[in-house]
Formats: C-alpha cells, sequence, structure tokens
C-alpha cells in the first residue's frame, strides 16, 4: 500500500491532481485533443483477411499481390472471373461474350424465396451476368477463349444459362479455331430449374463433342469446388484435366458419401491430390504457375 500511495504521489506531483491522473488511464490524448476508447477508429471491413487453412492474417492487398494464395501455407483462396482472367490473360485484355444471356424463372419456382426474387438480389449484389462468364484474349500473344464460373452467384450452380454460353463457346472456337478452356467451380445443377438444369450435362457434352471432331483443343480446369453437374459432364471431358491444389472435386460431397457407405474416408478423399493419384487429373498446377503452364499447352497444341 506503501509503494502505491508513493506512485500515485509521484503522478500527482509531475502532473498534478491524483484523480486527473488517474482518468487519464482510460483517455487517449493526441495532438491537444482528449478522446474515450469509445472513440477510437476499427480498421475498416475488407482490409485484413485469414487463412481458413492455416489461421494466417495478412492485408486483402497483400493476399491480391500473392493472387490470392495464402504466402504462408499456400492455400488457393477461391477467386471468380474477373480475377481469373487478370491473371491469364495478356494485360488483363479480353472480350466478353454473350454478357447479354440471363436467367429467367420461367417455372415459378419457390423453395425458401421465390426463384425470381433470388436472382433479382443476386443481379443487385453483383456486377456479374450469371454464374458463367465467357471471355476471349491472348495469353503470350496466343488467342484462347475461356469460360469461368463465379460461385458468387448462387454457388456458381449449373443452368440454362451456363450451358447456353459453354455451347455457343464451343461453336464459337470450331469457327474461329481456338482453343477452350472451362474453368470449374461449382456446388453442381440448379436445381430451382429443375429438369432443364439436368439437360445442360447432355448439351454441354455435345458440344464438345463437336470440338473432339473439329480437334480444337479443350482443357479443363478444377478449383475448389467442383462438385454436381459439372463433374458429370463437362469437367471431367477435358482434352487436358488438371487442378489447382487442395481443390475438393466430386459428384456427391463427403458427407453424403460417409452417411451413404457408413465407412470412414481415405484421408484427402476428394481432393486433387487424391484425385491425381487415382487417374482423374493429368496434373496438378498452382495459380501461380497457371499461365506459363497455359502457355506452354498452347504451343504444344499449335505444333
Amino acid at each position: 500500500m506503501k509503494q502505491e500511495e508513493d506512485f500515485d504521489a509521484n503522478l500527482a506531483g509531475e502532473e498534478g491532481d491524483t484523480e486527473e491522473t488517474k482518468r487519464r488511464w482510460f483517455r487517449r490524448i493526441k495532438k491537444g485533443i482528449t478522446t474515450s476508447t469509445k472513440d477510437k477508429k476499427e480498421a475498416p471491413d475488407g482490409l485484413w483477411t485469414k487463412c481458413p487453412a492455416c489461421r494466417y492474417t495478412c492485408t486483402v492487398s497483400e493476399l491480391r499481390e500473392n493472387l490470392f494464395v495464402c504466402p504462408k501455407c499456400d492455400y488457393h483462396h477461391r477467386i471468380g472471373s474477373a480475377e481469373y482472367f487478370e491473371i491469364i490473360f495478356d494485360n488483363d485484355s479480353y472480350q466478353e461474350l454473350y454478357a447479354n444471356i440471363k436467367s429467367k424463372d420461367y417455372l415459378g419456382f419457390v423453395d425458401l424465396k421465390p426463384y425470381a426474387q433470388r436472382l433479382k438480389e443476386t443481379y443487385a449484389k453483383s456486377s456479374i451476368h450469371d454464374s458463367i462468364t465467357v471471355a476471349h484474349g491472348k495469353i503470350s500473344a496466343m488467342d484462347m477463349v475461356i469460360a469461368c464460373m463465379d460461385f458468387e452467384f448462387i454457388g456458381g450452380s449449373l443452368g440454362s444459362v451456363m450451358g447456353e454460353k459453354i455451347v455457343r463457346a464451343c461453336d464459337y472456337c470450331i469457327e474461329h479455331k481456338i482453343p477452350f478452356m472451362i474453368i470449374n467451380k461449382s456446388g453442381g445443377a440448379r436445381m430451382m430449374e429443375s429438369a432443364f438444369s439436368l439437360m445442360q450435362l447432355a448439351k454441354t457434352s455435345g458440344g464438345l463433342s463437336k470440338m473432339s471432331d473439329a480437334k480444337i483443343p479443350y482443357i479443363s480446369l478444377c478449383t475448389d469446388p467442383t462438385f454436381g453437374g459439372t463433374t458429370a459432364s463437362f469437367a471431367m471431358l477435358g482434352d487436358i484435366i488438371m487442378a489447382e491444389p487442395g481443390a475438393l472435386i466430386g459428384f456427391a460431397g463427403p458427407r453424403v458419401i460417409k452417411e451413404t457407405i457408413k465407412k470412414d474416408l481415405p484421408p484427402g478423399f476428394q481432393r486433387s491430390e487424391f484425385l491425381l493419384e487415382h487417374g482423374f487429373l493429368d496434373f496438378i498446377v498452382a495459380r501461380k504457375e497457371l499461365k506459363d503452364k497455359l502457355t506452354q499447352l498452347l504451343t504444344l497444341f499449335r505444333n
């Protein structure tokens, strides 16, 4: 107690009143202006991000500079079509194709909310036109058409618009003799479109079959996650099938499979490394090496 009294007395002797000194422990003094803790400014939203794999925290700008790959553990964060096009196409220059095609609720489908309302809300909060974006650009001065899915648009689901865009892209590539690539990122078929969504499996497979007959190369890149109707059709029909590290790829999810067969699944089941080991993939490519790998493949195809 004697030491505490002496400490307060010393503070009082240097700064004046002891009570005022105590209050200053709970206030900030900056450039002559006193502010309380409640006035402390918080960091803006979207400035920092945490890796879901290793919990490493870094700024969003640092993550973007590293192509949205964790600097510590190399976890590949999910990104959309705009980010992939920026990474792949020369000078981030490309022409978007079929941007005018949009989904409609022809069936009047209702689950937790009407499908029409779900579409309206999704269009309002996003600048993309549907769950897939098709673009024509150059990779190391070589032409390529890329169709990339956006998971933020109803889980990247396979619907009528996605099927139509893929088939039109196939026809475009056949007409101009340009290689085609699909970047898969989907939770499966869009069940709000019922049988129309399931018809897209056969429709897209037919379009890719015409490309095969015309001897136009088709590359499939599976990213996290690639599931359902996409895996059951065009994702596994590529002349080259590759995947990003750690991507979850399959038809039904591992939890559903485990509950169905009543057995524990092997470690890493349905991850891209597991699929590569069992012959479903040609190779795994890290995002930093993606453009160089595509350049190599396009050069081989041209020769």
